[in-house]
Parts: C-alpha cells; sequence; structure tokens
C-alpha cells in the first residue's frame, strides 16, 4: 500500500497565507479555559501563534511540532517548542492540559497520538482541540484527484490528511480511556485571504510534489479553473468548504490514583503538622 507524502512547511510562507489558521483558532482556546501556572501541550504547534498566546496567559506551556522550521519560528518568540512525532510522544504525566488546534488532521495514526496524549495528562488532565472533519475541502480533494489521479492512482492512499467524523472520533478518545466531554462536527466556510493557489502551495505541498517543479505553476493553474466555480463567490473571493471537528475531554482519576493523591495529602498534613 503506498504510504502519505511527507508535507514541508514554510514558515513565512504560512504566515503570509495562512494567519487565518490560528485566528479561527481562538474560540478552541476559550473551550479549553486556560488558568495561569497550568501546564499545557500545545499539540502541533507550528509557527507558535496560539501558544504564545497561552504564555501569555500565565501558562508553562511547551509546543511540539514535527516541522524543524516551523520550531525554529515558535522559538524565535522566546517560546519552549521542541520537535517532536506527536506518534511518539514521551512525556509522562507532565500536564494539566493538552490543546490542539488544526493539526491532528496532520498525524495519520490516531491511535498512537491518542495513547501519548493519555500518557502526558496527569489524572484529572483535559484534552481540547479542533481539527478537520469528514468532508473537510472536499471540493478541492476532488480537484486533486482529477488531475492527478493519470498520475498516482487513488490519491487517498498517499493523502497526508485524516478527517474524521464526530463518531468516528468519539470511539478512538474513549478507547483511549477519555470521558467526552463535547464533541462537535460543523461546517464553517472559510474565505482565504488570497488566492486558492497560495493556499494550495501552502496546505497541498504533499500533492504538488507529484509533479516536477517547471509543471508545477500549470498544474495550479489547472486546479484554479476546476475550483473557481464552485469556491469562488460573488464578489471574487475564494471560500473554502471547510468542516471542523472540535472537542473537549477529560482524563478520569482511577482508584489507584485516588488513593495515591490521598496518601499525598495525608503526607501533607502530617508534615504541616509536625
Amino acid at each position: 500500500m503506498a504510504s502519505a507524502i511527507p508535507q514541508t512547511w514554510n514558515p513565512d510562507q504560512y504566515a503570509r497565507t495562512a494567519a487565518f489558521v490560528p485566528a479561527l483558532g481562538l474560540p478552541v482556546l476559550e473551550l479549553l479555559a486556560p488558568q495561569p501556572g497550568e501546564r499545557i501541550l500545545d499539540l502541533g504547534c507550528g509557527d507558535g501563534a496560539l501558544t504564545e498566546k497561552l504564555a501569555v496567559l500565565g501558562c508553562q506551556v511547551v509546543g511540539v511540532d514535527s516541522s524543524p522550521a516551523q520550531v525554529a519560528a515558535a522559538q524565535a518568540r522566546g517560546l519552549d517548542a521542541r520537535v517532536v512525532d506527536a506518534h511518539h510522544l514521551s512525556f509522562d504525566a507532565e500536564f494539566d492540559a493538552v490543546f490542539s488546534n488544526a493539526a491532528l488532521h496532520w498525524m495519520p495514526q490516531p491511535d498512537a497520538v491518542l495513547a501519548g496524549v493519555w500518557r502526558a495528562l496527569e489524572p484529572g488532565g483535559r484534552f481540547v482541540g479542533e481539527m478537520g472533519g469528514a468532508g473537510n475541502i472536499a471540493t478541492v480533494q476532488e480537484a486533486l484527484q482529477t488531475v492527478l489521479a493519470h498520475r498516482s492512482g487513488n490519491l487517498q492512499q498517499i493523502s497526508p490528511w485524516y478527517f474524521p467524523g464526530a463518531a468516528e472520533y468519539r470511539q478512538k478518545l474513549e478507547a483511549a480511556g477519555f470521558v467526552v466531554l463535547s464533541i462537535e462536527q460543523f461546517a464553517r466556510p472559510t474565505p482565504l485571504p488570497g488566492d486558492v493557489g497560495d493556499w494550495l502551495e501552502t496546505f497541498a505541498g504533499s500533492f504538488l510534489s507529484l509533479v516536477p517543479d517547471d509543471e508545477r505553476c500549470q498544474l495550479i493553474a489547472e486546479l484554479r479553473d476546476l475550483l473557481r466555480p464552485r469556491l469562488m463567490n460573488t464578489v471574487g473571493v475564494w471560500v473554502l468548504d471547510y468542516v471542523r471537528l472540535r472537542f473537549a475531554t477529560s482524563k478520569p482519576w482511577s482508584a489507584a490514583d485516588e488513593h495515591a493523591y490521598a496518601v499525598m495529602l495525608a503526607d501533607i498534613a502530617q508534615a504541616a503538622a509536625v
């Protein structure tokens, strides 16, 4: 079976063409309800735009991302950002919360990711995120399949994207041990700040890499022609058919956790009485 084509990121290009991504992530921050002093893991932090907001709120935040270039951009903001593959998280009960915006759909092995998030959280911790849901950018995917099928067959086999439905992802969250507090899938038509070609260059590089560099402009032109009737509105603005999946969960306390906590409180009380 063919494997996903790795996506590469250019921080300057991302900041120029995709500033709407962290801006639209603010409701997810509100759902997280971060508190000063909390230890928070930003999973798929990108260039650190939202990680920085958590730090400003007084959180002790660590950002992780698989892109060295994006991590370097986050570090340039003065953040604790690290190059980490989210499928192989090594944190052990280190965080009060894990936060993720527009990143989980770039992680094709969700069970491994969720297992790592579970380990990273302390008992009682929460996992809040938003990602692309089933049907996300369906029009773009259809156009890519039309234009590139003769080169690579079924693009779903090599796609870097994972867009689950709410029922599917709830099942995975619960199988990993999380209590699902809320989960919703909703359409969010998203206006682009510029041309759809800029979006394709930023987010669909995996597919564009299937053609030689000297053919890329022609490929983008073909995609633009296919997409224009369905995704350009009457005033000439490109509006992509985004579908989002937003959730909030918690890691419940086990009986062993509760016993250990009770012992710790007893030890603290005994020490204070001496």
